[in-house]
């Protein structure tokens, strides 16, 4: 399996019609594993372990209707209060992140209105915070732990 830019962790797997599945444990089932559905659960694992975000506010793979068209997003974090805290833009390892991935997360956030963006090919992770005022994004070192967007008062 091919190594990425991610911390180690344990998933499960199982033969299905001569396909490797793996176990997304957001959408309670097996999925065929691609290259990019890889690096969609190696995210999954990343939000959930590393940034300590409840699997409760984690969705996965839903349709999102943009100017008539349907599109589907990877991963996408919901704020406490249902809005969208972070989208998340995966692309298969060996696909290079450029201006147009960019183009692509950008024009789904004008629908969904993250705060957060996350573009990764599991190699190179990219995260970014709208300002939406200017119009544009403010690239980050890192995406916000939970505790950090959600504080215990």
């Amino acid at each position: 399996m091919e190594q990425l830019n991610f911390p180690s962790y344990s998933f499960r797997f199982k033969n299905s019609e001569n396909k490797v599945a793996i176990f997304d444990e957001i959408r309670k089932k097996f999925v065929i594993k691609t290259p990019e559905e890889w690096v969609r659960q190696h995210v999954v694992q990343f939000l959930l372990q590393q940034k300590k975000y409840p699997k409760s506010l984690i969705n996965v793979e839903k349709v999102l209707k943009i100017n008539g068209l349907i599109k589907r997003y990877d991963v996408v974090v919901f704020n406490n209060d249902g809005s969208i805290g972070i989208l998340v833009e995966c692309k298969a390892p060996e696909i290079k992140i450029t201006q147009s991935t960019f183009d692509q997360i950008a024009r789904y956030n004008i629908k969904m209105k993250a705060n957060y963006l996350m573009v990764t090919n599991g190699k190179n992770h990219y995260f970014c915070k709208m300002d939406f005022e200017n119009e544009c994004y403010i690239f980050l070192e890192e995406l916000p732990n939970f505790e950090l967007l959600f504080p215990k008062n």
